[in-house]
């Protein structure tokens, strides 16, 4: 039992290091973000997303705040094509 818990804590140990790394690279350059709110068939989703430019965290935080509010493909591409309601970036 000793084995598996210490073999049990490198596991974990290893996909925590791979994960704070796919972390780390995914925002590192990200200098721009941008928090986006959406309204679609009477629902509204705010989320912000990082981005290398104010247009990429835009597009990121516009497709994320839709996916909680639009239910299947043909809505989802609704609700992306749709103005938001806001749109607020900072550089970080």
């Amino acid at each position: 039992p000793a084995a598996m818990k210490r073999s049990t804590l490198v596991t974990l140990a290893v996909i925590a290091a791979v994960f704070a790394l796919f972390f780390y690279m995914s925002t590192a350059r990200a200098t721009e973000e941008c928090t986006v709110c959406m309204e679609f068939n009477g629902r509204s989703n705010c989320a912000t997303a990082a981005g290398r430019t104010a247009a990429e965290a835009t597009e990121t935080a516009h497709n994320t705040a839709c996916g909680p509010i639009a239910s299947g493909m043909n809505e989802t591409i609704a609700c992306g094509n749709r103005a938001p309601l806001s749109v607020q970036c900072k550089t970080r």
